[in-house]
């Protein structure tokens, strides 16, 4: 934001971010929303956090005709344009990645028994969906254990994951912090020395956030998609892109970006070794 203003704003308007926090909470959305709106009189609301708390204020920013720009969250609820003009999504959508998940097992693991760990709400329902409905006659057998949306992925359903000897195993969550994300699930079954095809959800791939604290020999072979690029990944560090990104952040966020650095360079270390 402070970049736009820098060139001159949004045809010559400055932009004021107002930033409150919702504790991940839809309850604690709603209200601190009406507080933007009824209160500080937003244009608009820019890249609310989470699937359950852009829905849960979807209908009053409707109501109020405040645009719901960038929404943090690629549930199919949240995103009905027919139903809900005002709202403008960021990421994919969810049931289509849990459908490429699914046709990726039907082509090359054709026999396999699925399990699948999903988040109990409507990320983890659409993931789920999605798996279910790939582009085949033919479906393999499937075992769904759901979890709560905070919890970490629990040893008692990884535990019956790899005794009913699933070769193949996805799991659905968002990483509120890296062990109720996706980090305790490669960690788990590192644990139970059970090495099946892994399949981890877009939310809960990043190097740094989930992969590294889950132990890097336990993230290996761990399988998912990416519509971006990240920092934290070893990968893209000549990258023009990432290059451009760090002179940014090293101009608009320099403590960040120190520890971003950091970080990737104990990356590359343990790579290195």
């Amino acid at each position: 934001m402070k970049m736009i203003n820098d060139q001159g704003g949004v045809n010559g308007r400055k932009i004021n971010l107002i930033q409150y926090d919702d504790a991940y909470s839809p309850p604690k959305a709603v209200e601190q929303v009406r507080k933007l709106v009824e209160g500080d009189e937003v244009l608009l609301t820019f890249q609310l956090l989470g699937t359950a708390s852009n829905a849960a204020v979807q209908k009053y920013l409707n109501a109020k005709k405040v645009p719901q720009l960038f929404a943090a969250t690629g549930a199919v609820e949240v995103h009905r344009p027919e139903e809900f003009s005002v709202d403008d999504g960021l990421q994919p959508n969810y049931f289509v990645e849990g459908r490429i998940y699914g046709q990726y097992i039907l082509k090359n693991h054709p026999n396999a028994k699925i399990g699948i760990l999903y988040q109990n709400d409507d990320l983890g329902k659409d993931y789920l969906n999605g798996h279910a409905r790939p582009a085949s006659a033919t479906r393999p057998r499937r075992w769904s254990w759901p979890k709560p949306p905070t919890k970490s992925p629990t040893r008692p359903s990884i535990r019956r994951s790899s005794r009913s000897r699933t070769p193949a195993r996805t799991c659905s969550s968002a990483p509120s912090t890296p062990e109720a994300g996706g980090a305790g699930d490669p960690a788990r079954s590192h644990e139970l020395d059970w090495k099946p095809v892994h399949i981890l959800d877009i939310n809960a791939t990043s190097v740094g956030a989930v992969m590294k604290p889950a132990g890097l020999e336990a993230s290996k072979g761990v399988i998912s998609v990416s519509y971006g690029k990240d920092p934290l990944d070893p990968t893209w560090k000549d990258d023009p892109g990432m290059k451009q990104y760090f002179e940014f952040m090293a101009k608009y966020y320099p403590e960040r970006r120190q520890g971003l650095e950091l970080q990737l360079l104990r990356l590359l270390d343990h790579r290195s070794c």
